[in-house]
């Protein structure tokens, strides 16, 4: 009994991923080209790239201080150490920097200098890093260690100046107090009143404040900071390395490949998988087809009577399911198309099936309703037993008459076959009372009527036989199939009164496999082979010239009068 498979539920989240994925490595070349380009990339910057070396100095920031051995002393009193970030990196200490380097005879101008300084300062530290990148080892050594001495000796200059600058606030003080003081002694000489003592006292006393913290100020200890780490002169460059950067372009190259694909699967108008398909067909999957190898794969279209073909055992499969499914089993007719193109494959499928159902005792009828480029008889080779010939033939009415012949399966049975015949007018020779009879064997008991009908979008005749075959086969390759072309097989089988069966999936050919089909095909045609043999001399053919708009008359009806 046929099942539906069951789609794809919107809550599964871990399936749909899976699934997303899959769909994406559809697209193996876009993916190959986006990790071509990264690395193409990063050894492009490999290569290319000019190398840069980096040293590095540290410098401690320490406070001016009278005793840094006292009890409570603190090194950081006063530091902001992201000011002092913002003052190694100024236009003072870069040009105080390049004046030392042009005693050396390194001529670099302030800003130039600063474009390679970088400074960054550790957590919870009073180190300054000094980090400089130069075009040579020795380069980056030489003006790192100048900018580190250069912030060392402004800030010390800038602490020195803050010394001088309050001493002499103080001096300014004290000057007009030792003035009063020697007014004060000079007054003492002359009289011995209390009031003078104790201001000579009270002078004295702020003079010695004064003294006392000018003292202090020229005590204090102005060392900036020490250098902790010396630049040296790096050995190996800076940056990624050859191998860092393909490993970093490989990756980007992988994630530029994967937005390539999502991009073409976004527009891609084929079916994105196979619950899509189903979906979008509205009947379930019969099987897939594998791919085979080899010469015999590739040039005989029965696989079933070959030992060991993973393909006879799939199309097997494919006719049991059909045999056990209700809506073949009530009327054993079956009508084979494909959406659009090549109908190679579905010819090859019907064949097949209709073989299946001849190894399972049934008495199997294939018609080639393909009149346009009937092949059949030609591809099944010598497992088709000679027809009678026309000029034998009493019957003068054509297609689809003396057209019967058999088809033998080595160790499987044998089928009727019905071979297509180019005629003059398609449409009125598919709808004709022969067909229709043709069509009616399936009534008999055990009987099975498979009908090979061209594509269904490119020509109305596969049409024309739904309402009398009733079940379809769709055979098609889901990467080059569309979602429309499937929504349309869908609604027109719908309203021609048929219901659809299921879908066959085949690999499809390879290019080299395509090239040889159609070189076989030309040189068939130039040894005048059809579906019936070669035609006589002057007989008039149909131009076939695969135009879709070549569509089937419409049918008359025999509308019943009214009642009175």
């Amino acid at each position: 009994m046929t099942h539906p498979i069951r789609a794809l539920d919107d809550q599964d989240e871990p399936a749909l991923l899976r699934d997303q994925f899959r769909q994406l490595l559809r697209y193996r070349g876009l993916l190959a080209t986006g990790v071509l380009i990264g690395l193409l990339g990063g050894g492009y910057l490999a290569v290319a790239g000019e190398e840069t070396y980096a040293a590095t100095g540290e410098v401690l920031v320490r406070s001016a201080t009278a005793d840094p051995f006292a009890t409570g002393a603190s090194a950081d009193k006063g530091i902001n150490i992201g000011s002092e970030r913002q003052t190694a990196v100024s236009d003072t200490v870069g040009t105080l920097a390049s004046r030392a380097l042009a005693t050396h005879g390194d001529q670099v101008s302030s800003r130039d200098l600063l474009a390679g300084l970088q400074v960054t300062n550790p957590p919870n530290t009073l180190t300054l890093r000094f980090t400089y990148t130069g075009s040579t080892p020795q380069e980056a050594r030489a003006r790192a260690e100048a900018l580190a001495d250069a912030y060392l000796a402004n800030r010390k200059q800038l602490t020195e100046n803050s010394i001088e600058n309050m001493a002499n606030g103080y001096r300014a003080q004290l000057k007009p107090l030792e003035e009063k003081r020697d007014q004060l002694e000079e007054q003492i000489g002359v009289s011995t009143a209390d009031d003078i003592t104790s201001a000579r006292a009270s002078l004295i006393v702020s003079i010695s404040e004064l003294s006392r913290k000018i003292s202090e100020l020229k005590a204090l200890d102005a060392t900036p900071g020490y250098l902790n780490k010396k630049p040296v002169a790096p050995t190996k460059p800076t940056g990624a390395g050859l191998v860092l950067l393909l490993g970093l372009g490989s990756v980007v190259g992988l994630a530029l490949g994967l937005l390539l694909s999502w991009v073409r699967l976004v527009f891609d108008p084929t079916v994105r998988s196979t619950h899509e398909l189903v979906r979008s067909l509205g009947a379930p999957l019969l099987g897939t087809l594998p791919r085979e190898r080899g010469a015999a794969a590739s040039t005989a279209l029965l696989a079933i009577g070959r030992g060991g073909s993973r393909l006879a055992e799939e199309y097997r499969a494919v006719a049991f399911r059909l045999a056990y499914d209700p809506a073949f089993a009530d009327h054993r007719r079956l009508l084979v198309t494909a959406p659009r193109g090549d109908n190679s494959a579905a010819a090859a499928a019907a064949a097949n099936v209709a073989a299946a159902f001849a190894e399972m005792g049934r008495d199997v009828l294939l018609v080639e309703a393909d009149l346009r480029t009937p092949s059949l008889a030609r591809d099944l080779g010598p497992a088709v037993s000679e027809p009678r010939p026309r000029w034998a033939s009493d019957d003068k009415r054509g297609w689809p008459a003396g057209s019967r012949t058999n088809v033998d399966v080595p160790g499987s049975g044998a089928f009727a076959l019905v071979a297509g015949a180019q005629v003059d007018n398609v449409p009125r020779a598919l709808t004709s009372a022969p067909v229709g009879r043709i069509v009616a064997e399936a009534d008999a008991p055990g009987a099975v009527v498979i009908v090979l009908a061209p594509p269904v979008l490119s020509y109305a005749d596969a049409v024309a036989l739904v309402d009398r075959v009733g079940g379809v086969m769709v055979v098609c390759d889901p990467r080059e199939v569309h979602r429309s072309d499937l929504e349309r097989i869908r609604e027109v089988v719908g309203a021609a009164g048929g219901h659809l069966l299921g879908v066959l999936l085949h690999p499809g050919r390879s290019r080299r496999a395509r090239a040889e089909h159609r070189k076989l095909q030309k040189s068939a045609g130039r040894r005048g082979g059809g579906g019936q043999g070669p035609e006589p001399d002057g007989a008039d053919r149909p131009e076939v010239t695969g135009d879709p708009a070549e569509t089937m008359g419409l049918r008359t009806f025999t509308v019943p009068p009214a009642r009175r």
